[in-house]
């Protein structure tokens, strides 16, 4: 009888132990910017991917990159949609725990530096002593610097009002600021509807890739959910590329902008999604350095000292 007891015991192991490893949830977090996963969202394809290994897909949305990580970081979600490279940077200089999972290949065109079209401003260098909106740590953030360097200034040669996307865009159509540096859709969104120029964007100064990451607690407890998150990312960006406008109509009312506009903006990102390899964060270390001599990272980092998920 304790024969047949322990053989009963035995023949559950490995269910037992399939059943540990296996997550109950994926707790996704993500941005009105997250372009691909929205289409997921959408979709509701990440819950029929992820049925078979019993994983339930909950979804929780960010203002902003900053404090998306900071959920990543302290286990209140489990995977964040993409960010800009300026994000981790600074979730690295916190100490937090993250592991980058996935990357989107360059997309300099989907950032830029935004005057009103009767404004006198018309060079980077014409910004000296002007208050200028900017969100704290995104792309954007890193984009007016490397501009600003580009032009012969720093950082303290402007005045900048730290401000969310939303706030960003109602302080400069007041005339609270002279110029609004964003990303796409909200800089599709201003240049459909409002009046506006490019001063500058990203091209031959930032790069702009945006960055998926995982906790690294959960990376290494789930290998098996991963590997298909990242299918679903690669597919949603190649069907985005393909179909541009069905992919707008679908975005559109998720992201509460027309189609045309949604269109524009996913012209100029590219939604190629790779797996991140130690020898392409060479800007990462850049901007590390770019925020380090303006006195906006605490010390010094080696950007390339972080774990990286590696796609089997």
């Amino acid at each position: 009888m304790q024969r047949r007891t322990l053989l009963s015991l035995l023949s559950l192991l490995p269910f037992t132990a399939y059943a540990q490893k296996t997550p109950s949830s994926l707790r996704i977090g993500y941005q009105k910017s997250s372009t691909l996963l929205t289409v997921l969202k959408v979709r509701g394809q990440l819950e029929q991917d992820l049925a078979p290994l019993g994983v339930k897909v909950t979804w929780h949305e960010f203002s902003s990159g900053l404090p998306l990580l900071e959920a990543l970081n302290v286990g209140g979600v489990d995977l964040s949609a993409d960010v800009a490279d300026t994000v981790p940077v600074f979730a690295q200089a916190a100490g937090a725990r993250l592991t980058y999972f996935a990357q989107e290949a360059p997309s300099p065109s989907a950032q830029a530096i935004v005057v009103r079209a009767d404004s006198p401003i018309n060079s980077v260098a014409d910004l000296k002593g002007k208050k200028i909106a900017v969100t704290k740590a995104a792309g954007s953030h890193y984009l007016l610097i490397a501009a600003l360097e580009k032009a012969g200034l720093r950082f303290k040669d402007i005045e900048p009002a730290y401000l969310t996307p939303a706030d960003g865009r109602a302080a400069f159509e007041r005339g609270a600021v002279a110029a609004w540096v964003t990303w796409d859709p909200y800089l599709a969104g201003v240049q459909r509807q409002s009046p506006v120029r490019i001063l500058a964007d990203g091209r031959g100064i930032a790069d702009y890739q945006r960055y998926y990451l995982a906790s690294t607690a959960y990376a290494e407890a789930h290998p098996e959910v991963l590997p298909v998150v990242f299918e679903a990312l690669r597919k949603a960006g190649k069907w985005i590329k393909q179909s541009p406008r069905e992919a707008a109509e679908l975005l559109a009312p998720a992201w509460g902008l027309d189609a045309a506009t949604v269109e524009l903006a996913n012209s100029r990102r590219s939604y190629d999604v790779r797996p991140v390899l130690k020898d392409a964060l060479g800007e990462q270390q850049r901007i590390a350095d770019a925020f380090l001599g303006e006195g906006l990272l605490p010390r010094k980092l080696d950007a390339t000292a972080v774990p990286l998920w590696r796609l089997r």
